[in-house]
């Protein structure tokens, strides 16, 4: 193993044992640094960073965070062996764009879920996975990853609560969850029980193998699933995606809150929570985001502007 390879783990081990998760980070400077010995290069510099960085077909946004990546890490090298050079910053300027979220109508949530209810493979029990892993993706807002996450100890089905651990922000947070989705994740165990009484892991939600399911099949599925009902055809890059549950359930509850005389200010710190956004002003985002929710909130401040002068 190579200086700079010793250097990257050593890098990594002090960073994680901050807390931090750090996969793209791994991947991404795990690349760099093998470009780096391709290119017969033992120290970083400006020049190789550019170059490594140049035949990329990723937007400005990704390739400035790409570079920051290799900077952080060629700040920490340097102070080990001063021949490496620290990349300038700003030198690939790029602005992180949010992508406009994509909100599910009730028509197709209900063809997303009926098409995940007629997957035929493996008597019927990967279409109850996918169904109800869907299902609570919708109807809690949880992020993709804090759904596979979930050990069979995290979900209390007398109470009707799981525990999210490890997530975004590396805190732990209580999710309540509805009745009737509680009701549809008892059957779900109940027919994983059946088919595993001795699980392989101790996942809630198991493939077919009685093992995690994984980010990658998740996602294959619902681009199968989405092109199937005409969410996207099989040749789009771009179209709604997983996350954009967690935005629908956003927008539905903020909107709902408007239509009914909630005062949205109140209660939204307790939307953050249960979504588990670092602030209140990530929630915000929805009112932005969303025209609906704009001018909803228009009408309640112009509202109460008019209380005020009257």
């Amino acid at each position: 193993m190579s200086t700079l390879q010793n250097n990257l783990q050593e890098y990594l081990r002090v960073r994680r044992s901050l807390g931090l998760k750090l996969r793209d980070v791994d991947m991404q400077l795990s690349k760099f640094v093998s470009f780096l010995e391709r290119q017969g290069l033992s120290h970083i510099t400006t020049e190789a960073t550019l170059s490594w960085l140049e035949p990329m077909s990723i937007s400005p946004s990704t390739k400035a965070s790409r570079w920051g990546m290799v900077r952080h890490f060629a700040q920490y090298v340097s102070a080990l062996d001063p021949q490496n050079e620290v990349p300038p910053s700003g030198l690939l300027p790029g602005r992180y764009c949010r992508k406009q979220p994509y909100i599910y109508s009730d028509g197709e949530i209900a063809q997303l879920l009926h098409a995940a209810q007629q997957i035929p493979w493996a008597g019927g029990f990967k279409a109850k996975t996918y169904s109800t892993f869907f299902g609570l993706l919708i109807a809690t807002g949880m992020r993709v990853g804090e759904a596979l996450s979930l050990n069979d100890q995290d979900v209390d089905l007398e109470e009707g609560i799981l525990t999210l651990n490890g997530t975004k922000f590396h805190k732990s947070r209580l999710v309540p969850v509805h009745p009737s989705t509680r009701e549809k994740l008892r059957q779900y165990a109940r027919c994983r029980n059946q088919l595993y009484p001795r699980p392989k892991s101790p996942s809630f939600f198991v493939s077919t193998r009685g093992t995690r399911l994984l980010m990658c099949n998740v996602w294959d599925m619902f681009i199968r699933l989405s092109c199937q009902i005409g969410l996207r055809k099989p040749s789009d890059r771009h179209g709604p995606r997983l996350h954009d549950f967690r935005h629908r359930f956003a927008v539905k509850t903020l909107l709902d809150w408007y239509r009914t005389g909630v005062d949205v200010e109140q209660h939204i710190a307790e939307l953050s929570t249960y979504l588990g956004h670092g602030h209140p002003s990530c929630t915000y985002w929805y009112l932005s985001a969303t025209p609906e929710l704009l001018r909803r909130a228009a009408m309640r401040v112009d509202h109460q502007r008019k209380g005020w002068t009257s």
